[in-house]
């Protein structure tokens, strides 16, 4: 492609409202436009990027004997309704009306259809294992829309569908996807990591997620460097430092108008991790009490995986079922459901004294009070793994692809049934698999960029290669660059030329900020001497060559393993 046909309309300064590097980047670099909140035009070379990935996505679910097709985007609000999803899920779902006033809503993602699709055509064990797959839009209704195309309201998706016999099959169905996903990854040049999470919507026992580590990340992961334990913080699990012993018996101390646990630590000159943080929650119009340490932050989906959905008890609502002010309760002498952090099974601790302006020193966990324990903490720095007891860290990621074992949960519901060898109807076993091509570019930017642009990695670059002749008013630099340009492109590389009457400065800011990972450099001094220059985007390494020998050296540099 020559630079002057395309439309690659560069910007030397990123918009206000873009936070992220790849948003940033792909603005300047001209890869994308903004339409509205969450909703991105892919100007050529976006699209090419896509396309890049795409044919990565194809290729590696075909090698696992996948079969490709195309569902609808437009859904029927029945079959949601059907498995319960269109009134679990809130302000997330476009829902409309058909000219018939039929409830209808555009797809999030299309377990229902598959599932539908499989009650119509699946009828023998005969007809198992499948596994379908689709590259197609997707439409959430984000609250927040932002990071450019990491967050968006419309998005493409490679979602995958295996259909098993029994969970011994899902099993092999879902390795041969966790295999098939990192093979994309690294063919896609990211680096990644494989994560127990949350199934959340999607039901099912077992999930994982695909994050890519960056800055720019909104998901956080436990990692432990010693055996490889890796969660998301939704889901994962830590050991909190142990507490020092508090010297002293059970007593009680006046603590007036100090009710924070920052305010009586101030005041009893007592460290955060020696207090009971003691919270009222309302389950199922039941109080539970909840308590963790001083030093920690509750994390309400562990606490609701326990108790169901649940809700801070008001104010007045703690006042009526424990008779005593937010801000001085204790875990004492309560006749309701008490569930306790697993960290505070051990020690002496303080908190409130159930009555204003005092608190209780030399608590001892099932002495003074008892209670369920259970994992309630958020994993921060500082904690311990839960398998090797080592030091982990957090850090943040970008989520590109998921996995879920999602079992008989839509099958059941929507009548996905087969018959076996013994002739007796079961209900197909699913497993659902999702990707994000624009989130892996995303990525694949906040992975690789320097000052000057994006660095792309080769498998997924627009072009190979960016062809720069400094004088296209120069008929000789022209000829040579006309032969490069076909000579690559007779060997299947892809090329840009930047064949626009512009100042050398121009056209070097612009292949950086793109970030083709080879540039053509044809220079009137280096020419006079036969020559041309190959310069590497990511390394800015310059070699010379010989015009006679460029479209060999070229193809060399273009199959090197990056």
């Amino acid at each position: 492609m020559r630079f002057s046909k395309m439309l690659i309309p560069t910007m030397r300064e990123s918009p206000s409202d873009a936070e992220t590097v790849s948003h940033k980047l792909m603005m300047r670099a001209g890869y994308v436009r903004q339409f509205a909140a969450g909703l991105y035009v892919f100007l050529p070379l976006g699209w090419h990027v896509l396309n890049k990935i795409n044919k990565i996505l194809e290729e590696e679910m075909n090698s696992i004997g996948a079969q490709e097709i195309s569902m609808p985007i437009l859904h029927p609000a029945d079959i949601w309704q059907k498995t319960g999803r269109w009134h679990e899920i809130k302000e997330e779902m476009f829902r409309l009306k058909d000219r018939t006033e039929r409830d209808m809503c555009l797809g999030m993602t299309h377990e229902e259809v598959i599932a539908w699709l499989a009650s119509k055509e699946i009828r023998s064990y005969r007809d198992l294992p499948q596994i379908w797959y689709q590259i197609q839009t997707k439409l959430r209704d984000e609250a927040r829309p932002k990071s450019g195309v990491l967050r968006t309201r419309e998005f493409t998706m490679k979602d995958s569908y295996s259909l098993d016999a029994d969970e011994e099959a899902l099993d092999k169905s879902y390795k041969l996807h966790a295999d098939a996903y990192h093979r994309i990854l690294r063919r896609c040049g990211l680096k990644f990591y494989q994560v127990m999470s949350d199934p959340g919507m999607m039901g099912g026992a077992t999930a994982h997620e695909f994050m890519a580590p960056s800055p720019a990340g909104e998901d956080r992961i436990e990692l432990c460097d010693e055996c490889g334990y890796t969660a998301n913080v939704e889901i994962a699990s830590s050991v909190s430092p142990p507490t020092k012993e508090i010297e002293g018996e059970y007593e009680e101390v006046y603590t007036p108008g100090k009710k924070t646990i920052k305010e009586v630590s101030d005041f009893l000159n007592a460290e955060l991790p020696h207090f009971i943080k003691s919270l009222l929650f309302i389950a199922n119009e039941e109080p539970v009490l909840v308590l963790i340490r001083g030093d920690q932050r509750l994390h309400e989906k562990k606490l609701e995986k326990i108790i169901g959905l649940c809700r801070a008890a008001s104010e007045e609502e703690v006042l009526s079922i424990l008779g005593v002010e937010a801000g001085f309760i204790g875990p004492m002498k309560h006749r309701l459901r008490i569930l306790s952090d697993n960290s505070l099974a051990h020690g002496t601790y303080i908190a409130g004294a159930n009555r204003v302006d005092y608190h209780i020193k030399g608590i001892r966990p099932d002495i003074h009070f008892k209670a369920e324990w259970h994992d309630l903490h958020t994993v921060k720095e500082g904690d311990t793994c839960p398998e090797c007891n080592s030091l982990i860290k957090i850090e943040k990621v970008i989520e590109v692809g998921n996995i879920f074992k999602l079992g008989t949960k839509y099958s059941v519901l929507l009548n996905a049934v087969f018959l076996d060898k013994s002739g007796s109807e079961r209900p197909i076993v699913m497993g659902s698999y999702g990707i994000g091509p624009a989130r892996i570019a995303a990525a694949a930017i906040e992975q690789n960029h320097d000052k000057d642009g994006i660095i792309w990695p080769k498998s997924i670059a627009p072009f190979d290669v960016e062809i720069i002749p400094l004088n296209v008013n120069d008929t000789a630099t022209m000829e040579v660059a006309e032969l490069l340009y076909r000579g690559l492109k007779d060997n299947n590389i892809g090329v840009l030329m930047d064949d626009r009457d512009e100042r050398p400065g121009v056209k070097f800011k612009d292949a950086d900020l793109i970030g083709i990972p080879l540039h053509i450099i044809l220079g009137t001094h280096a020419l006079k001497d036969d020559q041309i220059e190959i310069k590497k985007r990511r390394t800015k390494e310059i070699k010379k060559v010989p015009i006679k020998y460029a479209i060999k050296e070229i193809i060399s540099a273009v199959y090197e393993t990056e």
